[in-house]
């Protein structure tokens, strides 16, 4: 009887849950500064080419917010300016519905990206869990916090959530493929528990409790190419989840899933869990 009682909540459930979720329209121009590449100038056009699709829809908070980034390193000063952030619109990217199109021209020596996407969205109805993460490179502590490596680096993630849950972390690369960092490899749970208030360092060994440190995994990060553009995507519910279905195809890698069964995955989980929380972070490897 108990069993009969859940089946229909959960059915009727699904109705009032799936409502929220709309098919959504975007497009975006980017005009690029110097130290942009081609492959980040489609980025961050479809990046915000989805922001603009959530806003027309559900709204933003603030109607304009302008944040200048500058960036040292090594000597170098880059500087990215940005309009929208995509914090600050009602809605989030659930699922992107075929392939984005791209046109790209050039106006007085300037790469001009526009983006034309479609896919599915929800409204935000909650406040989002205020989590803090962090990618570390070459060190534990965040004041490491970096996007740009060199191969030969050592990767780091830091994490502190106020409420208690479970977590999962991915690398996404350039061709496509999605390896998962978090859950470790020897992990047979398939999910990674976290506790409120507690801060984590992932992929060090040393900042491991002394019983989760036969199992921690410790990256250095290779780029066989001139250079790559990733995305880390860090996954954090208070509810209860397991990791994607993957396959272990070396020793020396994650455990890894094409991008294509990873988006599915990840796309199944938030429309059936309003409480999951999604940070991406792009990251850059040279050699």
């Amino acid at each position: 009887m108990r069993k009969i009682i859940v089946f229909i909540l959960l059915i009727m459930s699904v109705p009032v849950f799936s409502q929220k979720v709309k098919t959504v329209e975007g497009e975006y121009t980017y005009y690029a500064t110097e130290n942009v590449t081609p492959e980040q100038a489609r980025r961050i056009a479809l990046e915000r080419a989805k922001t603009q699709a959530i806003a027309e829809e559900f709204g933003t908070i603030v109607q304009q917010t302008n944040t200048t980034r500058i960036h040292n390193r090594d000597g170098e000063t880059t500087t990215d300016f940005f309009t929208l952030g995509e914090s600050e619109v009602k809605g989030e990217w659930l699922e992107t519905i075929g392939s984005p199109d791209y046109t790209i021209s050039y106006e007085d020596n300037t790469l001009v990206v526009t983006c034309k996407v479609k896919g599915k969205a929800r409204e935000i109805v909650s406040a989002q869990i205020d989590f803090k993460t962090h990618v570390l490179r070459n060190g534990t502590d965040d004041k490491f916090e970096d996007d740009d490596f060199k191969s030969g680096d050592d990767l780091f993630l830091s994490f502190r959530s106020p409420v208690s849950g479970h977590l999962a972390v991915y690398l996404v690369n350039d061709d496509n493929q999605a390896f998962c960092l978090l859950p470790y490899r020897s992990q047979t749970e398939g999910i990674y528990p976290i506790e409120a208030n507690r801060r984590y360092v992932f992929f060090n060994i040393k900042e491991a409790s002394q019983q989760e440190r036969s199992f921690v995994d410790e990256y250095v990060m290779t780029c066989d190419r001139s250079s790559e553009h990733n995305q880390i995507y860090v996954v954090f519910s208070p509810n209860q989840f397991a990791k994607a279905a993957d396959n272990s195809s070396s020793e020396s890698l994650p455990r890894e899933l094409s991008y294509t069964d990873f988006q599915k995955w990840l796309v199944k989980c938030r429309k059936f869990d309003k409480e999951m929380n999604l940070r991406k972070i792009p990251i850059t490897i040279k050699k």
